[in-house]
């Protein structure tokens, strides 16, 4: 388990992460999403022990992260832009984490360069950015260890080659109970692996939930309103998020379990009502809408 409490980290007299507290549970995939410059690069390097925090700490498995060896041994950290050394091959780089990591499979490792299409041998200046993401994941699931941390894993793979990692991450989740803990822009990538998000935003986290609970926790609601007092009287509900109104037709997104939207609706007349389901991008959108960052003020 990794626990974060009063985490702030500062450069300069910046603050790139102020002040959070986050639980993250064993076996589970846990999505790290926010905002542009939100801390989520930051915040992996600290659990990573790379980056000491300025105030607050992470405990990992009840240690302290940073500059402890015992600690880093489980946790494999897979950058935005992985460093490989110069002019080195996947086979040298294996050798060098092989001596890093105790528990590397080198034998997995063979298996999965052949399945990518990988050349061992090849040196990695040579590879493209799709095929040195692809090497930085086989080197970290390889490397056995209880912690993944992928920093924008999935960006600069294609289509075919996210599904294959989606599913090494859950096998590896299912056979070892592996955490992989995965920071992402792009929301819609994380949506079918993850069953935990974390959202960061201007260096604080907004909320940390469940995936299926916060989904359940938010509906979109389009409707027509039988009157402008009734129109009135719903619009008045204080778990009101945002609402937009062309002509007659209102979209609503309202926070609260389904029952307790049946319930204000059945005190409201309307001519036409219906609720959506939302992506984890619309939930995003919905809550840092929320807290002030509105991409309608950003275009306009």
């Amino acid at each position: 388990m990794i626990e974060i409490k009063g985490l702030s980290k500062k450069f300069d007299d910046f603050y790139a992460i102020g002040n959070i507290s986050a639980t993250i549970e064993e076996g589970h995939v846990f999505g790290l999403v926010g905002t542009n410059g939100a801390g989520k690069s930051t915040l992996l390097r600290m659990i990573a022990g790379v980056l000491k925090p300025s105030d607050g700490q992470i405990l990992v498995d009840g240690q302290d992260a940073y500059e402890n060896p015992d600690v880093k041994k489980e946790i494999f950290y897979i950058s935005d832009e992985q460093y490989y050394f110069a002019n080195s091959t996947p086979e040298e780089m294996k050798n060098f984490y092989k001596g890093t990591y105790e528990r590397f499979d080198e034998e997995r490792f063979a298996d999965l360069m052949s399945k990518f299409g990988l050349g061992a041998n090849r040196r990695i200046n040579t590879f493209s950015k799709g095929m040195k993401k692809q090497l930085s994941v086989i080197l970290g699931v390889c490397a056995n260890t209880k912690y993944l941390l992928c920093d924008e894993t999935f960006d600069g793979l294609d289509p075919v080659m996210r599904q294959a990692v989606k599913k090494i991450f859950i096998a590896e989740l299912e056979d070892r109970a592996m955490t992989p803990i995965i920071a992402s822009h792009n929301l819609r990538e994380l949506e079918d692996i993850c069953d935990h998000v974390g959202l960061l935003h201007q260096g604080g986290i907004l909320f940390s939930k469940d995936l299926d609970e916060m989904k359940l926790g938010i509906h979109r609601l389009q409707c027509v309103f039988a009157s402008d007092e009734d129109k009135a009287a719903f619009l008045n509900d204080p778990n009101i998020m945002s609402h937009e109104e062309r002509g007659s037709l209102h979209t609503i997104t309202i926070r609260g379990t389904r029952e307790e939207l049946d319930k204000a609706l059945s005190k409201t007349k309307t001519i036409f009502a219906e609720v959506l389901p939302l992506s984890l991008e619309e939930i995003f959108i919905s809550e840092t809408e929320v807290v002030g960052y509105d991409i309608k003020n950003i275009i306009a």
